[in-house]
């Protein structure tokens, strides 16, 4: 079974108080609007990155933070929206306020050796409040600030950065053009090597606004049958699929979908062994949505440098019923037609549907959501000391998939997975029925699930 688990792990850290790093030069006092893709109400949260990196003795006796907090400085002054404050102006619209206030960091030591996380390095992870402090006052949306630090040193001359970021400021994509320029200033550069690029009047609404395409993602769905799950008894465990697993979900691909990507099968196959371990009512409307990049569906393409938000969240939806009880290919055809409908069209009218409706959450009832940043890049953040040897994005929801190689040396994807406990165990139970393999190494044939309500 590919299901990884945690590492029980229990340590102490030493942190020094919370600093605000504002730019090391003078920048422009200025008011700038978001995109109406950037201030939608589902962006409107903070998201932690994880990295892990190994002691590197060409660095001799340098402090890490030391190094990030100093780089940290010299790169806002290139990203300084990102020292300001969120206002909302009528409609509640998003802007910054580039006060230059700046964004919080931390200095911290923990008595644990990055040996002792364990072998497998994945989430959840243990003692994550110790390693990124939520420091009173700093997770809200407005008036808060956009970034916090936190450099944690190992006993072993390993560190963690945990980065939490506002994501109504960037995407992953956009947050990796920061990162990587943080990192080539703690490296020694003056000025990044791709320079930002704000211009957010590109992905604003239209005058007048209209909606031209279809957006279940924003449907409003009552809420009337689910039941109340307390988040003690929620489940999170990290599951991986390399070229084995990948290849005995793809035997139960239909041949008119043969051509599909990875990330869609595996999408399809995760949505479906979900719902039947959630049980839901047969009838009830089931919700795939997954983030599609659309920086290439514009023409011009969307200028280099832009860090702002432009993905689409396109659902797919289908009757539990079908769900559960149709072959792979149903899901799977639905995931395809779905992600294909992000166009430069669909994300005007996006932006137009915020305008017109008050920017609306995303669909959240029978939904699940899936992105996928396995060529992010995030393991080549490098400061100085090499490439992280671990990276991911934590998302208190959605399973981000994540390029990871395990203790085998097999190069493959990590999947967190978030379901009620009773629910986990029957997910683990069908997601094991569709890798496994008979006594001939054969995949063993796709079976329709036991499932009383259907």
């Amino acid at each position: 079974m590919a299901m990884l688990t945690s590492t029980p792990l229990t340590f102490s850290v030493r942190r020094s108080p919370p600093e605000l790093i504002v730019p090391s030069k003078p920048t422009p006092r200025e008011l700038k609007p978001l995109s109406d893709i950037d201030d939608q109400e589902g962006l409107r949260f903070h998201f932690p990155v994880i990295y892990f990196y190994k002691r590197n003795p060409k660095m001799g006796n340098k402090n890490p933070a030391s190094v990030i907090r100093e780089a940290l400085a010299k790169v806002l002054v290139f990203y300084y929206p990102f020292a300001g404050r969120l206002k909302e102006g009528p409609g509640r619209k998003l802007m910054v306020d580039c006060s230059g206030e700046g964004v919080l960091f931390i200095e911290a030591e923990a008595d644990v050796t990055l040996k002792q996380f364990g072998v497998a390095l994945q989430p959840p992870f243990p003692c994550m409040e110790e390693l990124l402090y939520d420091v009173p006052g700093s997770s809200g949306i407005l008036d808060s600030p956009l970034l916090l630090i936190q450099v944690t040193r190992l006993l072993c001359g390993s560190f963690i950065v945990v980065v939490r970021q506002n994501h109504t400021m960037c995407d992953v994509f956009g947050y990796m053009q920061f990162m990587t320029a943080l990192s080539e200033m703690a490296k020694g550069e003056s000025t990044p090597s791709t320079l930002p690029v704000w211009q957010r009047e590109l992905l604003c609404a239209r005058d007048p606004p209209r909606v031209t395409c279809t957006h279940h993602e924003y449907d409003e769905v009552a809420d009337t049958e689910a039941p109340i799950i307390s988040l003690d008894d929620m489940e999170h465990r990290s599951f991986f699929f390399g070229p084995t697993q990948i290849s005995a979900i793809r035997r139960f691909v239909p041949t008119h979908l043969k051509h599909c990507s990875t990330f869609e099968v595996l999408t399809a196959c995760l949505w479906r062994c979900r719902t039947i371990a959630l049980q839901p009512n047969p009838e009830d409307e089931m919700r795939m949505m997954t983030v599609v990049n659309a920086r290439r569906k514009f023409n011009p393409r969307i200028p280099l440098g832009y860090y702002g938000n432009v993905f689409g969240y396109p659902a797919a939806i289908s009757k539990a019923r079908d769900l559960c009880n149709k072959p792979l290919g149903h899901a799977l055809d639905l995931v395809m037609k779905t992600k294909s409908e992000v166009t430069a069209e669909y994300m005007r009218s996006v932006a137009d549907l915020m305008v017109i409706k008050g920017r609306p959450n995303f669909t959240t009832v029978g939904s699940y959501i899936v992105s996928d940043v396995t060529r992010a890049g995030l393991l080549g953040v490098d400061f100085g000391w090499g490439k992280a040897v671990y990276a991911v994005l934590d998302h208190p929801v959605a399973s981000i998939f994540t390029h990871y190689i395990n203790h085998k040396g097999e190069s493959g994807i990590l999947v967190p997975i978030w379901l009620p406990s009773v629910a986990m165990k029957r997910f683990v139970k069908e997601l094991g029925n569709m890798l496994a393999r008979d006594n001939n190494d054969h995949v063993i044939q796709e079976q329709v699930p036991a499932y009383s309500k259907l």
